[in-house]
C-alpha cells in the first residue's frame, strides 16, 4: 500500500513540473495561418491607431505584437481588426479574431458568462469624467442632472446610475455606437460630459479636442477599470502563452532587462539565474509553453520590456503624457506585478 501510494506521488509530482500536450484549435489556426489577428480599439491614441501608411502602432498594439514574436518568431505576422465595444466579445467568441489586446475591463460577469478568458492586466485604469473648463467644475458629485456621454455596450451606465444614486443626484446618459460618433458628439456640445476609461479621455483630449486645454479629466475614479487581454476558453496553452508574454514583459522590467542592453556582456554572462532563466540561456520555460527557448529573448529584443512599451506609447514625451501611476512596478508602488518564473 504504501508503495503504491509513494508511486502515485510520484506519477503526480512528474506530471505537474512535465508540459502538456495542452494546445488546442486557437494556438494550432494561428500556426496554420502563419499570422495571429488581434482585436484592437478602434482608433485610441497611444493604444493602437493606424498611422497613414495603414501601419498599427500602439501599447495594445506591441502587446500583439509581442505574442506573434513568441508563437511565430516575429513581429511582422500580425493583423488588426479595430472593434467597437458592442461587437468585441461576440467578434472574438465567433473565432474571427484570436486574442483582444484592446481595452477590455475585466469583471466578473464577463469572466464567467461570455466563455472568455482574460489572461491578465496589462494597463490598470479607472472610469472617469471629462469636461470643459468653462463649465466650472471640479468634482465629478458636482455634476447633479448633468447629460454624459457614454459608449455604448460598455459598463460605464451602470457605474455611472450606481456613482450618482449613492450620492442622491441623477445624471441623463446619451449612448453612442461608435467611439468616432461619441467623440465627436461630445466636443460638438451634445454632452455636459463624456465618461470613459482615464487613458482614452486622455487621448480624445490630445487628439481630437478643437484646443486640449479647455478641457479637463475631473479627479474623481468612479469604477476600477483593469484592462487586459482576452482570449477565447478551450486553448489552455494559448492562453498561457498570452499570459506568459505579458508577464515576461513585466519581469524583464522588473529585472532591468531593456532592448538596449539585452545583448551587452552584462546580461549575457550574467550569473543571476532568473534572468538567465527568463531569456533561455538556461532552457525550461520555452518547453514549458511548447516555444523554442529564446521566445522571451526575442521579444525583449524586439520590443523592450513593458516600462519601454509604456513611455513610448503612453508616457511623458507622448501626446499623452500619462504618468505610470498605478501601472508602475510595484517596487516603485504600483501594481505591476509577474509571477515568478
Amino acid at each position: 500500500m504504501k508503495k503504491t501510494l509513494l508511486a502515485l506521488v510520484s506519477a503526480l509530482g512528474i506530471a505537474a513540473t512535465s508540459p502538456v500536450a495542452w494546445a488546442g484549435k486557437d494556438l494550432d489556426a494561428v500556426k496554420q495561418r502563419d499570422t495571429l489577428i488581434c482585436g484592437v480599439a478602434p482608433g485610441t491614441a497611444g493604444f493602437a491607431l493606424p498611422g497613414s501608411d495603414g501601419q498599427w502602432s500602439g501599447f495594445d498594439v506591441d502587446l500583439c505584437r509581442a505574442i506573434a514574436i513568441a508563437i511565430l518568431g516575429t513581429p511582422e505576422k500580425t493583423r488588426y481588426v479595430p472593434l467597437s465595444d458592442q461587437v468585441r466579445f461576440a467578434t472574438l467568441s465567433a473565432g474571427e479574431v484570436d486574442v483582444l489586446t484592446r481595452t477590455a475591463t475585466w469583471t466578473l460577469q464577463r469572466d464567467a458568462s461570455l466563455g472568455l478568458d482574460w489572461t491578465g492586466v496589462n494597463f490598470y485604469d479607472g472610469l472617469a469624467l471629462l469636461v470643459r473648463k468653462d463649465l466650472g467644475v471640479k468634482s465629478a458629485k458636482e455634476l447633479d442632472g448633468a447629460t454624459i456621454c457614454l459608449p455604448q455596450g460598455g459598463t460605464g451606465e451602470a457605474h455611472f446610475r450606481s456613482y450618482y444614486e449613492g450620492l442622491e443626484k441623477t445624471f441623463t446618459p446619451i449612448a453612442f455606437e461608435s467611439q468616432a460618433e461619441l467623440v465627436s458628439a461630445f466636443f460638438a456640445g451634445r454632452c455636459d460630459a463624456l465618461g470613459y476609461d482615464s487613458s482614452g479621455l486622455a487621448g480624445f483630449r490630445a487628439t481630437r479636442a478643437p484646443k486640449p486645454d479647455d478641457y479637463v479629466i475631473l479627479p474623481e475614479r468612479i469604477a476600477k477599470s483593469p484592462l487586459g487581454p482576452v482570449v477565447r476558453e478551450g486553448d489552455a496553452r494559448f492562453a498561457d502563452i498570452v499570459r506568459w508574454t505579458l508577464f515576461a514583459l513585466v519581469t524583464a522590467e522588473e529585472l532591468g532587462v531593456t532592448s538596449k542592453n539585452i545583448d551587452s556582456p552584462e546580461i549575457r554572462d550574467t550569473k543571476n539565474p532568473t534572468i538567465r532563466q527568463l531569456l533561455g540561456f538556461t532552457p525550461g520555460n520555452g518547453k514549458a509553453l511548447g516555444l523554442r527557448e529564446s521566445w522571451a529573448y526575442d521579444i525583449i529584443k524586439h520590443l523592450g520590456n513593458y516600462g519601454e512599451l509604456f513611455e513610448r506609447h503612453l508616457g511623458k514625451d507622448t501626446v499623452l503624457g500619462l504618468e505610470r501611476g498605478l501601472n508602475d512596478l510595484y517596487t516603485r508602488g504600483g501594481l505591476q506585478y509577474a509571477p515568478p518564473l
